[in-house]
């Protein structure tokens, strides 16, 4: 059970998108990375049935026994669901595609939005000392992105830089706007951070000069180029920062990481 007398604990923040092929994990595990560099502990649940931020931190399937499935279907304790990564003072919660059923599972459960939110607010969570807390949703606005908003205080929001990118966003706006009428009336947008930028695209400027200018100070300085380190690194289960340290993919996270920590006035401005 939650406690709501404790103080304040980490910062979450909900990485999401309803649509596929954004960016969302990369910019979740690499993020994370990114603040861990900067001395913080950073914990990351996988809440997407694909598993790819759990992949993405080098976590074998056959090793994902507790996940975030155990978390919210049997009340797992969170000692058995987080698991250390190779990057000291960065842990994961895994996922599996047993996480797809979830949805069908939590319907008669009458908490079934809050059990995300009451499992990273519980007492036990103090030991950890995390500083942060970043959920890699799933790429719809199903019941588990529901539970992650509801979970977090904030929302970071990557948008390619292709053709329609702010027509999808209309959607999950509103899934924002109504989650925080209905239940988590602190909950934020983090920002919005563009993705797959390329600066000899004309079209990657023109998404965000439409951006910036419907958008506003929302939109994160900080632009993720497309850059093939980033895309490497997956496949060797590490973030670019570690796979490629001096990549303009891994400088740009960087940047990102000190945007977003001068915003919570964690490092001065």
């Amino acid at each position: 059970m939650a406690d709501y007398s404790r103080p304040a604990g980490p910062r979450i923040i909900a990485v999401a998108n309803q649509k596929g092929g954004v960016g969302k994990t990369t910019t979740a595990i690499n993020l994370a990375a990114a603040l861990v560099e900067q001395g913080l502990r950073v914990l990351v649940v996988d809440l997407d049935p694909q598993g790819n931020a759990s992949t993405g931190l080098g976590i074998d399937v056959d090793d994902r026994e507790f996940t975030t499935y155990e978390l919210l279907i049997d009340d797992a304790p969170l000692a058995d669901v987080i698991q250390d990564t190779s990057f000291e003072g960065l842990s994961i919660v895994p996922a599996t595609v047993d996480l797809s059923s979830a949805d069908i599972e939590l319907i008669a459960n009458e908490k079934r939005s809050f059990l995300l939110h009451d499992a990273l607010r519980q007492t036990a969570m103090d030991s950890f000392s995390w500083d942060y807390i970043l959920i890699d949703c799933p790429p719809s606005l199903n019941l588990l992105t529901v539970n992650a908003m509801i979970a977090a205080h904030s929302v970071l929001i990557p948008l390619q830089s292709e053709f329609f990118a702010l027509e999808g966003l209309s959607q999950l706006m509103l899934t924002i706007r109504e989650v925080r009428q209905a239940a988590n009336p602190d909950l934020r947008i983090e920002g919005v951070v563009l993705t797959m930028f390329d600066r000899r695209n004309n079209l990657s400027q023109q998404v965000e000069d439409d951006a910036r200018a419907n958008l506003g100070d929302i939109v994160f300085t900080t632009k993720i180029p497309r850059n093939v380190r980033v895309s490497e690194a997956p496949s060797y289960a590490v973030p670019v920062l570690a796979y490629e340290t001096n990549s303009q993919g891994a400088q740009a996270y960087r940047s990102l990481a000190q945007e977003i920590l001068r915003k919570h006035k964690k490092i001065a401005a």
